[in-house]
């Protein structure tokens, strides 16, 4: 083979599956109960930003965490600088901590670092500390050069410490192991180091412990993680005093499955940041997560309701941007341009207002957009030159209560996508409706009625009074109505067929006023359609007009 820079040779699988089957999980269809949430954006999501948040903007970011329902918040890594500590402080001094709220610091399994992030947690309300250290292959041979005897000490004198100062320092202290690398160490190694913690604290029903599960990470499939978080579960000390956690990291890009999979296989509780910002290529992405079970039914203990506002807080906090086909929350997620997209989500919106549906199930839309606080008028339904004559029509309904006939809209869906395409532009629903005034309202006459009467003989009889050019000229002409009364007599004063091909109308709100909008589609001589509209609190009034604008677009 000739060799490459590209050269997937020098690589090998990194993980390692449990040493026995473990399939359980794939038996679970979803995720029918909340984990616990737990953010880490405070700590691993600060710690990946370009330019870390300042002490006021974590402040702030904790706040806004709190009101979406985080009740436990990883707030930093205290002893790792005087800003870290700082912010731990001022949480606790300004009792910006709720009383249902439990803060997590995270502390290597070094005693220096444990003893200062004790002094920083001193009189927190609620405090998991959080020690860890690292266990795979790769940072036992190549970082610390130790024996796994050595690596397992490690991890049992850190959680000694834990709890000796535990007892000594003001709090209500709980404590979590994190096996560092978890997802490239052997798995049955990894359950070692984590019973012989668990076995340290001596965790009660009463008073869990916490066993967290990084894919520090990531290198395997979803289903190898699953299958690892399932001999972990099963196999673990003190089961029922456990909170078994997870942490995925998403280099793989499948930290979503990871996360799912992985609470499928057992694990109680997630750690993950908003919006999947983090080391690399982020951490799973909690609000992914939660939107997921929402799409499915299931409460996810979490508001985001205000999807903007949050995203909003978030970028100018965090200075990342939201990439706009971002699930659920990207600024186009929701939009369709493509025609029969459009057209689908239309005919589904109209059929759940005939069938007063109580469930959602719309075409292209797994959730209700307004669920999280977005629009249809400017979210949903965008029109650019791939959109069709169902869009265009929806964004007129729904911007301004104009309602296109069916016959209408093939006509009017080619005019709007011309000039989208002309302008290779996106048409905002003022543009629309600018185009359509234009094309069957506003544009210059070959000729106008300026007078009309009716009387009742033999069907409808009437006597029209049409100008063109400055000169009026009277025809008198019947019909089995109105409108095909003054039909006949502009074909019988032109010589040219005038045969009406549609007409609808309806009322239309125009400010404080309440006009009626009349739409008329005549088969032109050429054998082609033309149509036309007209607006005016008398509604035989609007319908002459729609049907003289369309007889003047027949003659142009």
């Amino acid at each position: 083979m000739e060799e490459t820079m590209f050269d997937y040779r020098q690589y090998k699988k990194t993980y390692f599956m449990p040493p026995v089957d473990c399939y359980d999980w794939v038996k679970k269809d979803c995720i029918d109960k909340a984990p616990i949430w737990c953010s880490v954006d405070l700590r691993d999501g600060n710690q990946a930003l370009i330019e870390p948040m300042s002490l006021e903007e974590k402040l702030e970011f904790f706040e806004m965490l709190v009101k979406i329902g985080f009740k436990e918040i990883e707030v930093g890594f205290p002893a790792a600088s005087d800003t870290e500590y700082q912010f731990l402080r001022a949480l606790i001094e300004r009792n910006m901590i709720p009383d249902d709220v439990t803060i997590q610091v995270l502390t290597q399994a070094r005693e220096h670092i444990i003893r200062k992030t004790f002094e920083a947690c001193k009189g927190a309300p609620n405090t998991i500390v959080h020690v860890y250290n690292s266990t795979s292959v790769a940072q036992r041979e190549q970082v610390f050069r130790k024996s796994k005897e050595e690596i397992k000490q490690i991890a049992v004198d850190g959680a000694k410490l834990l709890k000796e100062l535990a007892d000594k320092t003001e709090g209500n202290f709980s404590f979590k192991y994190s096996p560092e690398s978890f997802s490239q160490t052997e798995v049955d190694y990894a359950l070692d180091v984590c019973n012989a913690v668990i076995d340290v604290w001596q965790p009660t029903p009463e008073h869990k412990a916490y066993i967290n599960l990084p894919t520090t990470v990531e290198c395997a499939m979803p289903h190898v993680f699953a299958s690892q978080v399932e001999y972990m579960s099963k196999n673990m000390h003190n089961r029922d005093s456990i909170i078994l956690s997870i942490h995925p990291h998403n280099d793989r890009g499948c930290g979503i499955s990871d996360a799912e999979l992985g609470v499928l296989a057992g694990a109680d509780s997630v750690e993950g940041t908003l919006f999947g910002n983090g080391e690399r290529t982020g951490n799973v992405d909690i609000m992914v997560l939660a939107m997921n079970m929402y799409s499915q039914g299931f409460d996810p203990k979490l508001d985001l309701s205000d999807m903007p506002g949050i995203a909003a807080t978030y970028e100018r906090l965090t200075q990342m941007n939201i990439h706009m086909r971002h699930p659920y929350c990207g600024k186009l997620v929701f939009a369709a341009f493509s025609g029969s997209h459009q057209d689908a989500i239309a005919k589904g919106m109209e059929w759940r207002k005939e069938k007063d549906m109580d469930h959602w199930n719309v075409p292209y839309l797994p959730i209700n957009p307004e669920d999280v606080g977005r629009t249809y008028d400017s979210d949903v339904i965008r029109i650019n030159s791939q959109s069709g004559k169902g869009g265009v029509a929806y964004v007129l309904d729904q911007s301004f209560g104009i309602k296109v006939p069916k016959k209408m809209r093939e006509d009017l869906g080619y005019a709007v996508k011309a000039v989208s395409d002309v302008e290779h532009k996106e048409l905002s629903p003022e543009e629309i409706h600018d185009i359509f005034e234009k094309r069957y309202k506003k544009f210059v006459p070959d000729f106008d009625i300026v007078e009309v009467h009716f009387r009742q003989v033999d069907g409808i009889q009437t006597t029209v009074t049409v100008e063109q050019d400055g000169v009026r000229s009277v025809i008198e002409a019947g019909g089995n109505g109105r409108l095909d009364a003054v039909s006949n007599a502009l074909a019988k004063h032109f010589d040219r067929s005038c045969r009406i091909i549609c007409y609808e109308e309806h009322a239309l709100q125009d400010g404080s006023d309440s006009s009626a909008i009349a739409y008329v589609g005549i088969e032109g001589g050429d054998g082609r359609n033309y149509f036309g509209i007209g607006i005016d609190p008398d509604i035989i009034r609007a319908s002459i007009d729609a049907l003289v604008s369309a007889m003047n677009r027949s003659m142009q």
